[in-house]
């Protein structure tokens, strides 16, 4: 039979990458779409506690356990990327739809977040994959963008929920699956797998270990795990420090309308890096320049309380810019320097244990609650950072001896 050929359009790097960008955004609008509804969704589970930190540590938790079955089995290696996505997309959209039938059921819920989570390893990842299977240069910049799809997806349910349309909670989340299903049918019908593509049949656990021998690897991945205990604790917990800095001053605002803003601003300094990246500075550079600004914000977090409203969402918003600004440029330097036969497991491995580690930060943020004062709340946030920099520092070090 013979083989059907393909258009140009969908053999072009350059049309490939729109598509996979607004497939992820689509894709990972799943990832918050219940904390974006928490306000509404929380007094339907009138006996459960901790529900904030709960909800989130569940879709992490899903996300570490399905990113170690992609990597164990290899999936993105041994079957095309693209497949993997379309059908992790529409099995977590139909999963999240899920959440319209758990009120009451605490237990229910947690089992669909955990679902969604678990999916989610066949989207976020595997749109990295995607993306390193089609740009042998110019990676930096592809997965900046990525990434910003990332942010838009994770901050598109407070959009939703800021907007003076009264939606319901169930809308809320009814749009964020609808919207996956159609990012998976973009990528179904708008790419094919990428020139630079190796399909592997097994997973190796020793290409693992021989990839974290690697110097350069493993000093970028301690620069991400860094990063990640940071990150999804500070998106989690930004209605909170909004709420709480709403009590202390008589001062009335969107706390979903900011929310949007400080998460969104993250995409700015994705699509910043990206394009830095190819024309002024290095991805490792911008990596830990990044890294040391929002670290530095957590830092100062216990005395931006007292500011002026306008002070202290400029802070906010700088923290929720760079807080994500160098993961792109950390998933490039990581990808860039794994086994080029086993690129896909490598990353899905960083990935899970950096997601692994967001759900320790999230445990730790919501013990602190009970036991220290909101404003001191966020300082051990920065704990990441300088643990970035010691093995940066270490690393860089042994690999001169």
């Amino acid at each position: 039979m013979r083989k059907r050929k393909m258009p140009n359009f969908i053999k072009n790097p350059k049309t490939i990458t729109p598509i996979v960008v607004f497939a992820q955004f689509s894709g990972t609008s799943l990832w918050f779409a219940v904390n974006a509804v928490l306000k509404e969704l929380q007094p339907l589970f009138p006996n459960s506690h901790h529900f904030l930190g709960n909800m989130t540590s569940a879709v992490q938790l899903g996300f570490v356990c399905g990113t170690l079955c992609f990597a164990i089995f290899s999936i993105s290696d041994r079957f095309s990327p693209k497949w993997v996505f379309v059908f992790s997309g529409i099995i977590g959209a139909l999963i999240n739809l899920g959440t319209l039938i758990s009120i009451g059921n605490m237990a229910l819920l947690l089992g669909i977040r955990f679902g969604v989570g678990f999916f989610l390893a066949g989207i976020y990842p595997v749109g990295m994959k995607i993306m390193s299977d089609w740009h042998q240069k110019g990676l930096g910049k592809a997965l900046g963008y990525l990434v910003g799809a990332l942010v838009f997806g994770t901050s598109f349910g407070h959009l939703l929920a800021a907007l003076d349309f009264h939606f319901a909670w169930q809308t809320i989340i009814i749009a964020a699956s609808v919207l996956a299903t159609l990012g998976c049918i973009s990528i179904a019908l708008g790419i094919t797998d990428g020139p630079y593509r190796q399909a592997i049949g097994s997973f190796r656990p020793k290409a693992v270990i021989e990839a974290f021998s690697n110097s350069n690897f493993k000093q970028y991945a301690w620069g991400y795990f860094g990063h990640m205990f940071e990150l999804y604790t500070f998106w989690a917990f930004i209605p909170v420090i909004l709420q709480h800095y709403q009590s202390i001053h008589p001062i009335k605002f969107s706390v979903s309308g900011w929310s949007f803003g400080i998460i969104g601003a993250g995409i700015l300094g994705c699509i910043s890096t990206a394009i830095l990246s190819q024309q002024l500075f290095s991805s490792r550079q911008l990596a830990y320049f990044f890294l040391i600004i929002s670290g530095s914000c957590c830092l100062i977090s216990p005395w931006i309380w007292a500011l002026p409203f306008e002070g202290f969402i400029s802070i906010l918003i700088i923290w929720g810019f760079s807080v994500v600004a160098d993961s792109p440029q950390f998933s490039t330097l990581i990808s860039q320097n794994a086994q080029p036969d086993y690129r896909a497991s490598a990353i899905t491995i960083v990935n899970s244990i950096g997601f692994a580690i967001t759900v320790l930060s999230i445990m730790l943020l919501q013990y602190l609650q009970a036991l220290i004062a909101t404003e001191w709340l966020f300082f051990p946030l920065s704990f990441g950072m300088i643990i970035g920099l010691i093995t940066r520092k270490k690393v860089a070090n042994s690999s001169y001896r």
